[in-house]
């Protein structure tokens, strides 16, 4: 990996919250994901099940792990089950995991090969009377692929069908909402490489730039220092480009006049930072410009001071959008009439703010958590408020990475470059 091992005492405690929440005498079964293919004998490059991440540190394809806290016997209350390397495999990808590198990365003391996986499994399941396992219960879940857990339950039924099966999934989100001080120091060093690449960017944007151009420079840079690269698809959108909320071409000509917005962030060790910034590509913003940019930005401070424990996610976003009602009112953008005769389900705001203005952040870029529990210490939401104004083709947005603790909240992004005036010295300079 290119980021140095994580303290194993972070997946020890991991397992230990989760063996709490369940049933007694219960099984947990947990798959990697699947190398998904191209074409031909090509594939995507690996990217490990979050959930069997949280709980194990492996990186590697093709691992199950096991947790079955009450059996008799206490070598199979967590047993992991890894790749066995051999000698094509290390000269064809590199070595895999040692069960002695395994029992380090996740503090499991019981490591086998995954191909022993059925004959040591026999000794674990009939011992159980519950077993937990893993479907994709996030509300934006809208993928046709099946997934190596979602082929396993139906393997499980078919198997076992007498065992009774409970879901796994509400407590994961349960648990991964909030977050453990190592996890936190992981997504801080993100939110840092993701400062050097934006301050990168202040130097090097100008007329005549491409986007794509922008993409090579950030990539650069979060890979320089250790990350994998992009967290999410970049988007990288400069004038109309940006009232297109989900813009990934990146194939357009930076032109002088334009306002770019960059939603560009890295990860690093598998979590995610979550960054927006508009900056004027030759330096300056007009007045029209400056005005948008600066009721985003009253809007992204009033929208973070809500941030707080006790808060709940439908209170805050109504909460926000009445800062943003008056906000688009000083504009001219609508008008109190509007608003007197909108849709309640729909309201006027929405033709120029049409998304929520956070979402959980970890592992996942929208990561586990239950919008219906109030806010606690250890959240970590994004903040992201915009405008977008396509007849003037300007769109601005404005996101950070907040943390929420027992007396208020943390901005995980705070030195990184937001007030434009500090934005348009840092381009000028």
């Amino acid at each position: 990996m290119r980021y140095p091992a994580i303290d194993k005492s972070l997946f020890i405690e991991n397992r230990s919250r989760l063996a709490t929440l369940l049933k007694p005498h219960s099984l947990v079964i947990l798959q990697s994901n699947d190398i998904m293919p191209t074409n031909a004998d090509g594939s995507m490059g690996f990217r490990q099940s979050t959930d069997l991440f949280y709980l194990t540190g492996v990186d590697q394809e093709e691992t199950i792990l096991v947790i079955c806290p009450n059996h008799p016997d206490e070598k199979f209350r967590e047993v992991l089950f890894l790749r066995e390397t051999n000698e094509l495999i290390a000269v064809w990808e590199g070595e895999k995991l040692t069960r002695e590198q395994g029992r380090e990365t996740s503090g499991i003391q019981t490591v086998y090969w995954t191909h022993q996986f059925e004959n040591i499994f026999r000794n674990i399941v009939f011992e159980a009377e519950s077993v937990y396992l893993n479907t994709n219960e996030h509300t934006r879940n809208d993928s046709p692929v099946q997934t190596r857990d979602a082929r396993y339950v139906i393997e499980f039924k078919e198997r076992y069908p007498l065992h009774s099966l409970c879901r796994l999934a509400p407590l994961m989100h349960q648990l991964r909402a909030v977050k453990h001080p190592i996890e936190i120091a992981l997504m801080q060093k993100a939110c840092d490489i993701t400062r050097l690449g934006f301050e990168r960017l202040l130097k090097f944007v100008k007329p005549g730039i491409q986007e794509y151009e922008i993409e090579a420079e950030l990539l650069h840079e979060f890979i320089r220092n250790r990350s994998k690269g992009f967290a999410y698809q970049p988007i990288i959108a400069s004038g109309a480009n940006a009232c297109v909320l989900h813009y990934i071409q990146n194939s357009r000509t930076c032109n002088d006049g334009d306002v770019l917005l960059l939603d560009v962030a890295a990860e690093f060790a598998n979590y995610g930072s979550d960054l927006t910034r508009s900056i004027p590509v030759n330096g300056r913003f007009t007045k029209r410009q400056r005005d948008v940019y600066d009721a985003v930005l009253r809007v992204f401070y009033a929208a973070k001071n809500m941030l707080v424990t006790g808060n709940l996610w439908d209170e805050y976003h109504v909460e926000v959008g009445k800062v943003m009602e008056s906000e688009l009112i000083g504009l001219g953008l609508i008008t109190k009439d509007d608003i007197a005769k909108q849709d309640p389900d729909w309201p006027a705001y929405k033709k120029y703010f049409p998304h929520g203005t956070s979402h959980f952040l970890g592992l996942d870029i929208h990561d586990l958590g239950n919008k219906y529990r109030r806010f606690e210490p250890g959240n970590v939401f994004t903040c992201e408020p915009g405008i977008y104004i396509r007849e003037e083709g300007l769109g601005i947005r404005l996101e950070n990475n907040i943390l929420i603790t027992a007396d208020g909240n943390i901005d995980l992004m705070a030195n990184i470059p937001i007030e434009a005036e500090e934005i348009e010295y840092l381009m000028n300079r």
